[in-house]
């Protein structure tokens, strides 16, 4: 679904680095660096708002009263460089959905981005499930089962096995699976793709994780 998200975050770079990650999900996104200018579009109501708590002109709890005073029922991810309980605690009780601290890795906020999207706009759990005969694998729970036992997996390992299993019979590079379960501001080798490989094939033993010699892999649909 092409959900309508909106963010507001006053670092620069970082505000770019997540609108771009948002769009790559195929939303539509809007990015703010000031409070004064988000504020004449909250009676667009997107889909969900990305506060940032620390603004240089208000700051996010601010900001969450106009949102929930136009419309209580709007979903909103808090960031913070602040890690602090007591935020976290004024935040849920003013009605954010999710905290998140920051430094953290942008596919991060993406998957609660996702569940909380999906949890708030119903979207039914088996719609989501993936079936690949033996392999059943449940995105919202983050849950993989193999014949019928739920195979324990790392967060990196269960991020690969979804993406490959989500776009089965597609071959991928090294580089694009860096990319999409590192990010693209990982810096390393990419042999650590060929590692969790190999340790997939280990722990979830129908998955049929095919090798393309000198180029990624693919996952088989059968």
């Amino acid at each position: 679904m092409n959900y309508k998200i909106y963010l507001l975050e006053d670092e620069e770079n970082l505000n770019t680095i997540l609108k771009s990650y948002l769009e790559k999900e195929g939303w539509e996104v809007k990015s703010f660096l000031k409070g004064f200018d988000a504020e004449k579009y909250i009676e667009d109501k997107p889909d969900l708002w990305i506060l940032d708590i620390m603004l240089p002109d208000t700051d996010g709890f601010e900001f969450i009263k106009k949102i929930k005073n136009f419309d209580n029922t709007t979903p909103v991810i808090f960031i913070s460089a602040r890690d602090t309980q007591i935020d976290r605690v004024v935040g849920l009780d003013m009605g954010s959905d999710d905290y998140l601290s920051k430094p953290f890795m942008p596919r991060e906020l993406i998957i609660r981005a996702k569940n909380l999207l999906n949890r708030v706009y119903g979207h039914s759990l088996v719609d989501k499930i993936i079936d690949l005969g033996n392999i059943k694998i449940d995105p919202l729970k983050r849950i993989i089962i193999d014949s019928g036992v739920e195979i324990e997996l790392t967060s990196k390992e269960f991020d690969m096995v979804y993406y490959l299993s989500k776009n089965a019979g597609n071959a991928f590079s090294r580089e694009k699976l860096l990319d999409e379960i590192w990010g693209k501001d990982y810096f390393g080798s990419d042999r650590v793709v060929d590692d969790l490989i190999r340790r997939l094939r280990k722990k979830v033993i129908n998955l049929n994780i095919e090798s393309i010699y000198g180029y990624g892999y693919r996952v088989s649909k059968s």
